[in-house]
């Protein structure tokens, strides 16, 4: 198979139902960020210390790829939602488990700490502007309802697994300060 292809030299993609769309359409953006927060994990994988963390994010990587799937495919040919409250509640259950080893949240803070803590942080930056996205296409299409709970629940895991980070290498989180 050739990677390249030449259909998209005319600036349309197709859509995994068959469509052809412009490349500057709201899903072909909502599934190109969903697609960058992968990448981004995919670093993350590499920096964070705390194992746990790790298979989380590799986890993750997965549903992302088949957020994007979703994304990818107009609501009334998709056949399968691919995205499933299991998911979430999934999320919340580690949330919870991390919550409960770390001490309570008395301020805000800022990314920082160890490196890993840092780059969930840029995870968790990225994932709100593909929640932003996603919202977008949301308003112009159909799609599958759980596509915005799952983003906006995993940017609430990545922000406590940037906190569990520092928590459980020793590092203070860094506390903003007017």
């Amino acid at each position: 198979m050739k990677i390249y292809t030449k259909t998209g030299d005319l600036g349309e993609t197709s859509l995994f139902s068959g469509e052809r769309i412009p490349k500057c359409d709201a899903r072909v953006r909502a599934y190109g960020d969903v697609d960058e927060l992968n990448c981004f994990l995919g670093m993350a994988v590499l920096r964070v210390s705390v194992e746990g963390n790790r298979e989380l994010l590799r986890k993750t990587q997965h549903r992302l790829f088949n957020l994007g799937a979703d994304l990818a495919t107009t609501y009334k040919k998709n056949l399968k939602e691919r995205i499933h409250e299991t998911a979430v509640r999934e999320m919340e259950a580690a949330i919870d488990a991390m919550d409960a080893r770390i001490p309570e949240l008395r301020t805000f803070i800022l990314p920082g700490g160890t490196e890993g803590a840092v780059w969930l942080h840029l995870c968790r930056a990225v994932c709100r502007r593909a929640e932003r996205s996603v919202v977008h296409l949301q308003t112009e299409s159909q799609i599958n309802p759980l596509a915005v709970v799952f983003l906006n629940r995993l940017s609430d895991l990545l922000f406590m697994m940037a906190r569990f980070e520092n928590f459980s290498t020793g590092v203070p989180d860094s506390t903003w300060g007017k």
